[in-house]
């Protein structure tokens, strides 16, 4: 197939704006590797790239990269060229339905998406719907109540006492990631992090949800729409922050032994036939408890941790995405070699020779790129081994020899 592969930040959705280095890494790793994949797997690729960007010549494998000089054209070219490419990919964050209208821009077009459905991903980017079907379908997930940031201080905690008791968790009802998350431990902390709400997010609504302990993960699975298969249960590196800072994640391990583990992909599998039309890749989070898994989040689109199972699992994520949307067919069987522990690096700026060297590091998955806009950068780096501490050793290993380069700056 001739595949476009378009990843909303490195794409040119932020044109004219400063873009976060930590997104941008994240985002560019992701579609560095998605186009690797396709590419691996026979098809021609395109891909759109913010021209600030592509002519730094980034490492990408694309037969064809497309500059973007504004925000204002990423419709205009999608739609230009799914009209002479058989499929299109979209990467991007379900919030403020960016990634839904890119999906049904171009479900529009004719050619063939490779992503969820567009109405399926509405459903579960919207945190008080997926919650309501999760529960009616009998799955594990927190309690919440869905509150409006125009009530008084005085109503929120009122209805946090009715339900809950500190800490809880305040989340935009359409958040993406750890985007505008906050742990509430105590009465003083509600309001600032109700300001922080109404900054974060067009949306009025906001929810509180009970906070369980435990550790941050997710299962990546594949969907034909109708049947799912769990592939990779993987380790999250999240900090949730409190009222006065900034919630983040921050990278994971690949894939991640636990003893829950058989019973996160049983609910993983459940959770995705809940929502017909969730297919290709699809990522579910989870908080796993000493003896009890909850559900927190349902992800319609590629997730970080992709970055990791693509090095590990015995067989080609992109083609199989294929496979499952075009085909209806899922692997006949899932092994993993190895594991991977990757995250982002913060970095000083760097020179532009110490950029293309930063490159070259077969483990920089994504490297810190110099825009004028940022003070810093920052870089995504994996690190690959047959045991978890080693690869969390090789991770150590390269973010000290790129820690060096970029420092150097020659």
């Amino acid at each position: 197939m001739r595949i476009v592969v378009y990843e909303h930040v490195s794409g040119g959705a932020y044109a004219g704006q400063p873009i976060k280095p930590g997104i941008l890494s994240e985002g560019f790793g992701m579609l560095r590797t998605a186009t690797s994949d396709f590419k691996a797997a026979g098809h021609e690729v395109t891909v759109l790239l913010y021209y600030r960007l592509s002519k730094l010549n980034p490492p990408i494998d694309a037969d064809y990269t497309v500059p973007i000089f504004s925000s204002q054209e990423t419709k205009k070219f999608l739609t230009t060229i799914a009209k002479i490419n058989d499929g299109v990919y979209i990467i991007a964050p379900e919030k403020g339905k960016t990634l839904q209208s890119l999906v049904a821009l171009i479900e529009k077009t004719g050619k063939v998406s490779l992503n969820c459905e567009s109405n399926s991903i509405e459903k579960v980017a919207d945190k008080t719907v997926l919650y309501e079907i999760l529960k009616k379908n009998g799955l594990p997930t927190p309690e919440i109540v869905t509150l409006t940031v125009e009530g008084t201080v005085a109503e929120v905690k009122r209805a946090i006492k009715e339900t809950f008791s500190y800490p809880v968790i305040f989340k935009p009802i359409n958040g993406v990631s750890c985007d505008g998350l906050r742990i509430i431990r105590e009465d003083a902390q509600v309001e600032k992090a109700i300001d922080e709400l109404k900054a974060k997010s067009a949306r009025k609504c906001f929810i509180v949800q009970d906070f369980v302990s435990g550790e941050a993960s997710s299962v990546s699975l594949l969907s034909t729409g109708c049947n799912a298969l769990a592939i990779s249960l993987n380790k999250q590196n999240v900090n949730i922050a409190e009222a006065d800072a900034f919630s983040s994640y921050e990278g994971g391990v690949v894939p991640f032994d636990h003893s829950l583990k058989q019973e996160a992909f049983s609910v993983a599998e459940k959770v995705v036939r809940c929502f017909p039309g969730l297919r290709g890749y699809v990522g579910v989070d989870f908080v796993l408890a000493a003896d009890k898994l909850f559900v927190v989040d349902v992800n319609p689109r590629l997730t970080t941790s992709y970055i990791g199972l693509s090095k590990t699992v015995n067989f080609n994520i992109a083609e199989s995405i294929v496979n499952a949307v075009v085909k209806g067919r899922l692997p006949a069987k899932v092994e993993h070699n190895g594991f991977v522990c990757f995250s982002k690096v913060e970095t000083p700026k760097p020179t532009l020779r110490a950029f293309q060297k930063a490159a070259q590091l077969k483990e920089v998955i994504s490297p810190p790129f110099p825009l004028d806009d940022s003070n810093g950068s920052c870089a995504l780096v994996a690190g690959q081994a047959s045991s978890v501490d080693n690869a969390r050793l090789r991770f150590e290993e390269a973010k000290k020899r790129l820690t060096n380069i970029i420092c150097r700056g020659k």
